[in-house]
This record gives structure tokens, sequence and C-alpha cells, in this order.
């Protein structure tokens, strides 16, 4: 996709040449550093997916762990970052509730190895088929999403186990230090390069918070981070032909919503950092780590297109800094949780206002009024379906859209230039497609009844493409013959030819077929195509 204002916000706050693997004190430093600074980030959000999908906040943290780790170094894409993302979180709940964990943690096992087999199977090679209109609507509508969730920490807990809207100062001073942090990650580049902007706002808002003491919520007001390592863990349930009844359909949907948020991420992160490819590799990537990640009590994940932004935009280009990501991110469990907690969370909403800003395709407003109407619906379309159901839902329904709006335009393609012979024939020489959504135009191009004895049909300007087309042929040629007259197929390309024959249609090779591609004078006879001309 063209660059866009996410890529500019990412070569606004990164460095403007980023090598293959770190080769300088200097680069190794970004690398870790921007890792340090995705980990941050990566705590409130893994609790808080955690908390959606109703269970266990370690089950979050360990998914974000294990999925970051083992994605970081067999992914498809250095730079991105994975973990327990809202996306899954959504999908798991109603097992969850109706089952209880040790089925999610058997759902997750199941849906990394069918991620495993999409990728052996070379699957990930159709995100070719997502059309630019619906990249658009999937990158805005998830900004949108990621800015809603972050209002979720402008509530406070009413003492009943429910929450309320923050009101009068806490409110004000929430703002306050979002916009401080804000403002210190667009400064932060200006003055030097050497240090993550995202990094410089969490560490001087919190010194900030921390020193003065100020009362806003921080990471330990979600919930404790404190932990020790994921051990394995056998799910709990039976084996037998029921649990998969049950996880299965889970399963599915998690790994089809988990390889299309990776691999439309993948060709973000692509666009920013000038690689290609990989769409396999992430597939068996994502598929290992969640197999893994449901052995050890982690609830699932995929890639996270916020997080990755902020790898990107922080520096990030390599394997290192997501690796670091996530070793940062199990120091934090086993060591640093009574630090790590004391972290406001208005610096890290402030980090993630910066990531809907960076990665919302502003130019889209300048686009709807330029592109055909169908590819403005299919982008308003995605961007709104993603806001309120899910990004699987979304991406399936624009491709579904854009598709079909292909296909009506290619059907209104078919037409004919007419001609006669010198032995007054008449020629029809057939130009634009001919398949299933053009077979009806296709016929209505031909008058059987006033047509002379013979008449040909010239396909050079045209394409035999399904049964379908077949099938109007079949039935063309019916019509003349019974009106008792001959038709001809003239400049059959050699797959059309073969696609006849596969079909099931009878078409006899003549020892002057041409050798160069191109079938030509085939005559046509009621049920079968006949010799040649």
């Amino acid at each position: 996709m063209p660059r866009s204002a996410l890529a500019a916000f990412a070569a606004a706050v990164s460095p403007a040449h980023a090598p293959a693997f770190p080769h300088s004190a200097a680069a190794l430093r970004t690398e870790v550093l921007s890792g340090l600074t995705v980990a941050l980030a990566l705590v409130p959000e893994a609790v808080a997916f955690a908390f959606v999908a109703g269970v266990h906040p370690l089950a979050g943290l360990y998914a974000a762990f294990l999925v970051g780790l083992i994605t970081a170094l067999i992914g498809g894409r250095p730079g991105m970052i994975s973990g327990a993302t809202g996306a899954l979180a959504v999908v798991m709940v109603s097992l969850v509730a109706d089952h209880g964990v040790e089925y999610l943690f058997a759902a997750v096992v199941l849906m990394g190895l069918i991620q495993i087999a999409a990728g052996v199977l070379k699957l990930g090679k159709f995100i070719r088929l997502v059309p630019h209109p619906v990249m658009l609507g999937f990158v805005n509508g998830l900004a949108i999403v990621i800015g809603l969730a972050q209002l979720e920490q402008f509530r406070l807990p009413d003492g009943n186990g429910g929450h309320v809207w923050m009101t009068g100062w806490p409110l004000v001073t929430m703002l306050a230090l979002v916009a401080a942090t804000m403002a210190i990650i667009w400064i932060m580049p200006r003055i030097t390069r050497a240090f993550p902007a995202p990094l410089a706002g969490i560490g001087i808002v919190a010194a900030l918070v921390i020193g003065f003491g100020i009362d806003v919520p921080r990471v330990g007001d979600l919930a404790s981070i404190k932990g020790g390592l994921p051990a394995f863990h056998l799910p709990v349930v039976p084996l037998n032909w029921e649990t998969l009844e049950i996880i299965l359909p889970y399963s599915v949907i998690l790994a089809a919503v988990g390889l299309i948020e990776s691999l439309l991420t993948l060709n973000l992160v692509g666009e920013i950092t000038g690689k290609r490819g990989g769409a396999s590799q992430e597939c068996v990537a994502q598929g290992v780590a969640n197999t893994v990640t449901g052995f050890f009590g982690g609830m699932g994940g995929c890639a996270m297109i916020g997080q990755s932004m902020i790898n990107v935009s922080s520096g990030g280009r390599t394997r290192l800094a997501a690796t670091a990501a996530a070793l940062f991110l199990l120091s934090f469990i086993l060591f640093g949780s009574p630090v790590i907690e004391q972290i406001p969370l208005a610096a890290l909403v402030g980090v993630m206002f910066m990531v809907v800003i960076g990665t919302f395709a502003w130019q889209t407003f300048r686009v709807l009024r330029k592109v055909p109407v169908t590819d403005a619906v299919v982008i308003v379309l995605v961007t709104a379906i993603t806001v309120a159901t899910d990004l699987a839902t979304a991406v399936v329904a624009g491709v579904i859209v854009s598709a079909l709006a292909y296909a009506w335009q290619n059907a209104s393609r078919i037409h004919a230039a007419i001609a006669t012979e010198e032995d007054g024939a008449k020629v029809y020489r057939i130009e634009g497609p001919l398949f299933f959504g053009s077979t009806d135009g296709f016929v209505e191009l031909f008058t059987p009844e006033d047509d002379p004895d013979r008449v040909i049909v010239d396909f050079a300007a045209s394409r035999v493409a399904d049964q379908s087309a077949l099938a109007a042929i079949e039935a063309l040629a019916a019509r003349y013959e019974g009106n008792g007259k001959t038709l001809v197929l003239r400049h059959l390309s050699r797959d059309c030819h073969r696609l006849l024959n596969r079909a099931g249609q009878l078409m006899i090779d003549s020892d002057d077929d041409p050798d160069y591609g191109i079938a030509v004078d085939y005559g046509v006879r009621a049920g079968a195509l006949g010799g040649a001309h």
C-alpha cells in the first residue's frame, strides 16, 4: 500500500536507515530500549485482555511473553510484536464462561496446530487477495479500536464491583498527564534520536507522578503482575470426541482471526521496513507460539499492530527488539512488579494515543473523494465492521464486496464487434472476459434466427474463464443448430482449449492446430465442439 500517515509517523520518530541486524553499540541500544518501551506498553494490554477473556491476568502476561518471544525468533517479519490481543479475547469469552479455562488452553493448542498447517500449506499467500481499500479500512478500524480501548483507563471502581467515569480533578489530572506524554513523544525526536520517544514519555511522566505523589490510576490498580516462570501444564480436559466438538469451532475462528490480523500487520510493518514475503513463515511461527503457549497456561495471541508500531517508531527493526520486549516482560513478572505497578496508566494511554494518530490513514478523507464509489464504500464498511464486530469479519466482508464489485464491472465489459467476411460468414469479435457474470450478456449478443448459415465467433480479445462460460457456448451452439446453422470458434488460446476438454466438452484436435498457444477455427455443434474449419 502507498506510504501513509502510518509510515510518515514512523519515519518521523525513527532512524532514517535501519540495518538488518544491530551492527554498532548505538544500534544495539536502540533495539534494546525499543524492546523496553514495547514491554511497558504490553503490560496493561495483556492484563486488560485477560479480563476480557475471563482468565487470570498471568494467562495474558504469559501469552504476551511466550507468543512474543517465539514469533520474535522465528517469525516472518523482524520488527513485529505479538502477544495477547483483544481480537482473540472476545472470541474466548463464551468458551471460558461455558466450559472453563482448561478448555481454552486446549483450544489454543489446537489453534496453533491449525495455524502451523496453514503455514505448511502456504495459505498465507492468499493475503494478497486483500484489496487496498480493505487494508485502509483495516488500519482505520483498528486505530479506532485501539483508541476506544484506552477510554477504559478513564473509569474508576465504584466500590460495588462496577466502574464509573472520572470527573472533576481526577479527570483533569489524567488528561493533563496523557497530554504531557503525547507532547514529549512529539518533541523528543526534534531534540535527540538517541532515546526512543515513547520510552522518554513514559519515564518522564512516571517520574513526575511518583516524585510528587500524584494520585492517579497506576498499572498495579489493574492487577498484580507478580508471578513465576510459566510452568508446563497439560490442559485438564477429557481426550474424547466431545471435547473436540467443543473446542474445534473456537480453534478455527481463533486461528483465522489470529492469522488475518498477523498477516495484515506483517504487510503494514513491511511497508515501513521495506521488507516483503514471510507470510507462510509467519503462519508457522504463530502456530508454534500458540501451541507452546497452550501448554504453559497462556491464553494465546497474535500480532499486535499497536505495539508493532511502537516498536518500529522507536527504532526497532531487527529480531533483537521483539526478543528484548518479551524478556523484559518476563523480568517484570519475576522481579520488577513493584516498580512496574507504579507506572501511571496515563503515560501508557498517551503512548497508545500517539499510536492511534500514527496508525490511522489520514489520507483516507482525501482518497474517499477520488476513488470509485465501490472502493469508498468498502473502506467505510471495513472500518465500521472492525469497530462493531471483529477484524476477521470485517476483512472477509470487504474482500467479498470487492470481489462482487469486480465481477460486476467485468460482466458489463462483454461486447462484440460485428463484421462480414467475403464468403458471407458473419463474424462476432468478442471483447471482454467470458465468465459466470458475463454469460447472459454474451448470449444476448447473438441473433441466430437472423444470422447467415455460417457464423464465426472470434475470441482473440476475450477469454473463456469457467464452466459457466462453457455452458453458455454450448447453449449458443444448440440455438444455432436448431436453426440449421453452423457456429465456428476462432482464436481460442491453448489454456481455453484445455479448459474446454477438462469441462467434458467434445473438442476434436486437427492436424493443423497451431503449436504457439492459439487454437484456430474450431467448429461447434450442439452439445459438442466439432472439427476444424
